[in-house]
This record gives C-alpha cells, sequence and structure tokens, in this order.
C-alpha cells in the first residue's frame, strides 16, 4: 500500500502506513515463522529457481462456484522470474485439448517457456498433455505429491486470488467471473507493485528485464509438431 500510494505523489513512510492500517482495523498480514520445507524433491521452486524471462512457468487449478451452485475451475499460468500471471482462466471444466489450445495460443503470445512446474494433478499428468510438451522440448517439473510448498508461486498467487477476488465476489455465471478475472488479472500485473520485484508491478519489470530473454525458437518451427499431436487428439 505505501508502495502504491507513492506512485500516486504522496509522500509517505512505511510505519506510518502501517500505524494507520492497523489503527482501521485493516487486514494486515502476521510474521510467522519460517516453516522448514520438507522433502528433497529436484523440482521443489526452492530448490530449482527461475533465472529470466520464460524460464519457468508454474501452472495450477483453483475451483470457486456460482451462485446456482454450479462449479468454476480456474487455470492460472505465472511466469516465477516476473511474478506476471500469463493467463487467468474461467470454465465450467477444462479438457485436456482445452489445455493445450490455450497453451499453443500463449506460446505465440509470450513466446516458448523451458519448463513448466505444477503439482501431479489429473489435468496435468494426463498423457496427451506430456506428450505435445515433450514434443515441444518442454520440461515438466512435477513436485512431490501432497507438497504444495514446493511449487510456491502458484500457491501464493492462489491465495490472494481467493483472498482478493473469489472470497470478496458472487458470480451469476462463467461469464461473469472471466470478466472480473480480466479486470483482477490487469490491476495485478500492471499496478500492483511486488517486493520481490524491487516495488515494481510485473508488466514493468518484465519491460525492464525484457533484454535477458534468450532468443527463442520461432512457433512456426513447431507447426508440424502442433499438427500431428491434433491429429493424435481428434
Amino acid at each position: 500500500m505505501t508502495r502504491l500510494l507513492r506512485l500516486e505523489g504522496f509522500q509517505v513512510s512505511f510505519k506510518r502506513v502501517y500505524r494507520i492500517w492497523k489503527a482501521e482495523g485493516l487486514k494486515v498480514r502476521q510474521k510467522r515463522k519460517k516453516k522448514r520445507a520438507q522433502g528433497n524433491s529436484k523440482n521443489a521452486c526452492h530448490r530449482l529457481r527461475a533465472e529470466r524471462i520464460n524460464h519457468i512457468w508454474s501452472w495450477d487449478f483453483i475451483f470457486d462456484r456460482t451462485t446456482s451452485g454450479h462449479s468454476l475451475k480456474w487455470l492460472s499460468i505465472v511466469d516465477e522470474y516476473t511474478r506476471r500471471c500469463i493467463t487467468l482462466d474461467v470454465g465450467r471444466s477444462m479438457t485436456s485439448e482445452d489445455v493445450i489450445n490455450r497453451l499453443a495460443e500463449l506460446f505465440a503470445m509470450y513466446g516458448v517457456p523451458e519448463c513448466i512446474r505444477s503439482d501431479n494433478g489429473p489435468e496435468f499428468v494426463a498423457k496427451a498433455i506430456q506428450q505435445w510438451l515433450s514434443l515441444l522440448e518442454i520440461k515438466t517439473l512435477y513436485v512431490q505429491p501432497a507438497s504444495p510448498w514446493q511449487n510456491g508461486y502458484a500457491e501464493s498467487f492462489h491465495s490472494r486470488l481467493r483472498d482478493e477476488l473469489l472470497n470478496m465476489e458472487e458470480f451469476d455465471s462463467a461469464r461473469h467471473a472471466r470478466a472480473h478475472a480480466a479486470a483482477w488479472r490487469e490491476d495485478y500485473n500492471g499496478y500492483r507493485p511486488h517486493s520481490s520485484l524491487s516495488g515494481l508491478p510485473p508488466d514493468e519489470f518484465t519491460r525492464r528485464c525484457a533484454d535477458s530473454v534468450p532468443a527463442a525458437p520461432p512457433l512456426h518451427q513447431h507447426t508440424e509438431t502442433l499438427t500431428i499431436t491434433q491429429t493424435e487428439l481428434s
């Protein structure tokens, strides 16, 4: 909040904002003792860290319901180096083919990541997705079962999403949820300062470090691979 106020031209200190924030009874993150990470998976985020843009993307699903009780499935993908939310998709359901088609669109827009980190959910270990990513030479980093902290970037992102959107809004339909998701993602990427990014929003940090992106092969080089895979899926 202090960084947001400073971006708007206010001359305020962290301590003053903290005192006012606490006096007004607003939510203040409590300091917690660090927990010792369990497990020794080489794919855990604390063992293998992103070193550049498009080095490691993390993805995960989170679930919610409409006011009428219908299930909503949210797919988030975050670039771990820039903290940028690559996409936040919402639907009643998502098949392996839906996910592959969406990934192909994102690769064309943002580049092809070197690795994708996830848990062992059925959506991520599906044979069709594994084969497709393998054909594109994208390494899959599966964390140990029942170890969500090993996919910490996705878990942290979903914690914010749950607190700031899913717990605050009621959605009449998937279309209504998608509209809120787009607005929240735009604010998260373009306006929200991150302490881990020296107080910059993810979009601005991405622009400043764009030179660190390695030259990726054009997506058209994978055209034959994509065609073969889509034929297999159909």
